[in-house]
């Protein structure tokens, strides 16, 4: 990584895991970086834990539009320009829930609430700058259910709602480098996943599987800080030109290197059939 020092990144899900080491060594090599999690008690003490000047802290329910609305005021009251937006906080094998605005809950927080901030914060992009969207290995077998996105007729399963939110934030990475090209903008949006690496995801739930991931957690293929370098080179990259996919080389472990997603991943039709259905249901625009 080069020196980061004067760049501004904002990672969302930044105080635990992949988020967490991303900004850590961000902050070592001089980026300014914002936490921006939904528990801000739980973010304070990881920003008190990196002993940083250079780490700050904001609230973001990516699960609440209300707050993700505020969130980006705030930002634009601040006026500072973004080099970097790390779309990084998830959930993942949710009992069935219902975001704040009536969203299932995996679709609502991965896609949704990450596709309504970007949205918001585009205006405040750098010259540039860059996106990072974070995936997962789930991708592939992954399917968008365009007619009911929010399990209201199918039969909810946790691993189908989660799959699908992560395929939604692939199609959507690369979309958004298709619209930033076309609309002829200095910007880029990449994806990126961490391998099967060590975080506090999948532990909230009933399922058997849950119960073992908060059991045995631990039995991953690669730490939080290996398993952030995707995200970190995606945020610094400068040979990135947009619209990579960035992984372990082995898929699940490995030295990160440009992936070829799914084939689905990369339908053009159901990408921007998918950004239509986002747009109507946030009722945020891009204008791209």
């Amino acid at each position: 990584m080069t020196d980061q020092a004067g760049r501004f990144i904002v990672i969302t899900g930044a105080n635990s895991g992949i988020g967490l080491e991303a900004t850590r060594r961000l902050a070592e090599r001089g980026a300014d970086v914002l936490m921006a999690c939904r528990n801000e008690a739980k973010a304070t003490a990881a920003q008190e834990q990196l002993g940083s000047a250079r780490v700050s802290v904001a609230r973001l329910d990516l699960a609440d539009q209300s707050s993700i609305a505020r969130f980006a005021d705030e930002m634009k009251t601040s006026g500072r320009p973004i080099d970097a937006l790390v779309n990084n906080a998830g959930v993942m094998g949710l009992d069935e829930t219902r975001t704040s605005d009536g969203y299932e809950g995996q679709f609502g927080t991965n896609h949704l609430g990450h596709f309504a901030l970007t949205a918001r914060l585009l205006p405040l992009l750098a010259d540039g700058g860059r996106v990072v969207t974070v995936s997962s290995i789930a991708h592939r077998q992954g399917r968008v259910d365009l007619d009911d996105p929010h399990f209201e007729r199918r039969k909810y399963n946790r691993w189908d709602a989660y799959s699908q939110s992560k395929l939604a934030n692939l199609l959507f990475a690369l979309e958004l480098d298709r619209r930033l090209k076309s609309a002829g903008r200095s910007q880029i949006s990449v994806g990126a996943h961490p391998g099967i690496a060590s975080t506090a995801l999948g532990r909230d739930g009933s399922s058997f599987i849950n119960s073992v991931t908060r059991r045995m957690g631990w039995l991953t293929f690669r730490s939080s800080e290996s398993g952030s370098d995707p995200l970190v080179r995606g945020a610094t990259d400068g040979a990135l030109r947009g619209g990579e996919y960035l992984g372990p080389r082995f898929m699940a472990f490995g030295s990160t290197v440009v992936e070829t997603p799914s084939g689905r991943a990369r339908d053009t039709r159901l990408a921007v059939d998918l950004w239509s259905l986002s747009e109507r249901a946030t009722g945020v625009s891009f204008g791209i």
